[in-house]
């Protein structure tokens, strides 16, 4: 696999990197030790330009080529999830109820390995924009970031990130133009009724049937309300009713999480939704109170971006190495919200066996930073060449 030389000299140190993210995770927007690490090695480096405290703890760090022209976005997340870790190796998390799970310490090492490359080589023209993000998993703080002006106050004309794969063969790219990732929207339903004794059901108005109603017509929307070829999930994933055997509760609640990839899909879903419930509510005699919250957009890759991105992946792993017209998933990333500001790609890199993402036992594969690094590093000299 053809990594970058000088990137490939780095793999030790990026192991050293990225095992000491591991053993310090953070959440949401609360990353400041995380950029502390970050910065220090950006002035290691000898990055041009460090801005902090973007969106509370994110950094910008700016790496000036040989002349004149555009900017170029490359963007890490730097947030945990809080959970606690399984895995038990000697540089697992530190700290109890939190843990890097989803490979965003990856993320971290593989931009800051083609960042020491880039200040060392400046091959490039224009500069080099390097965003760490804070928030990915909870708080979109990839929104916040583009809410606060990066785009503009830096002149980023494109914008590219990369995210692990477990699973996925080690190496191998995985993209496609145009939706890529569901957006993701979660509601919250609490229905009540009267509560009694369980042996008296005439007496009551029971929350636990509404709800079992509520949850098995919403199925309908996929089944009945949906164009076959569109695509959405709507999963049930939390009830919560009752304490007794023989107690019928006042109230219960349950939430769903919706994934869509366009605005008319994401729209009907929510009107019949919340018919749904409320039909059923008044069908049964409860009350109900909706929380339809609209979360993360999809993730959309522009057409000629990601097939530039693909051509990079190629130079890095192979003719092979890459699936450039990948079937979309319905999970979700907030990296939405800077391709909605600016043309860009996202795209999945293997890290081969091991445990999936969120799960306790997860750890990112160290040997596949180098692979990053190299695809972030020519990314910037192919589009930006110098003359």
């Amino acid at each position: 696999m053809p990594v970058l030389n000088r990137i490939a000299a780095y793999a030790e140190e990026m192991t050293g990197w990225r095992r000491h993210l591991h053993q310090h995770p953070e959440l949401k927007f609360d990353c400041h030790q995380t950029a502390a690490f970050i910065v220090e090695r950006l002035r290691e480096f000898g990055v041009d330009e460090v801005h902090q405290g973007i969106a509370t703890s994110g950094v910008v760090a700016i790496i000036n080529g040989q002349g004149p022209g555009d900017t170029i976005g490359l963007r890490a997340d730097m947030d945990a999830l809080p959970m606690d870790e399984i895995t038990g190796a000697d540089y697992a998390s530190t700290v109890a109820g939190k843990m890097h799970a989803c490979g965003h310490d990856g993320h971290v090492t593989m931009l800051l390995g083609a960042a020491k490359y880039l200040c060392e080589t400046r091959r490039f023209t224009g500069r080099v924009a390097l965003l760490f993000q804070p928030a990915e998993e909870d708080g979109g703080g990839g929104e916040v970031m583009v809410q606060e002006g990066v785009m503009d106050r830096f002149g980023i004309s494109q914008v590219y990130g990369i995210h692990n794969a477990p699973n996925v063969p080690f190496g191998k790219f995985v993209t496609t133009p145009g939706p890529l990732m569901a957006a993701v929207d979660t509601a919250t339903v609490w229905v009540t009724g009267k509560g009694g004794h369980g042996a008296t059901p005439h007496e009551t108005v029971d929350p636990v049937v509404a709800i079992t109603g509520m949850v098995g017509a919403l199925q309908t929307i996929i089944s009945r309300n949906l164009y076959a070829l569109d695509e959405l999930v709507l999963s049930v994933t939390q009830i919560h009713v009752g304490s007794a055997s023989n107690i019928i509760a006042e109230e219960g609640w349950f939430c769903a999480t919706i994934r869509t990839f366009t605005p008319e899909v994401r729209a009907l879903v929510e009107q019949r939704f919340r018919s749904i419930v409320e039909g059923h509510a008044a069908a049964y005699g409860c009350t109900v109170r909706i929380d339809y919250e609209l979360g993360y957009p999809p993730t959309v890759n522009h057409p000629a971006e990601t097939d530039f991105a693909a051509d990079v992946a190629r130079e890095v792993s192979g003719e092979d190495g890459i699936d450039a017209r990948a079937n979309r998933e319905m999970g979700s990333e907030d990296f939405a919200y800077m391709l909605e500001a600016r043309p860009g790609a996202y795209l999945f890199l293997g890290t081969g066996p091991g445990a999936g993402l969120h799960h306790p036992a997860f750890d990112f594969n160290d040997e596949a930073a180098p692979v990053g690094a190299s695809f972030f590093a020519r990314l910037v000299e192919r589009a930006q060449p110098l003359a």
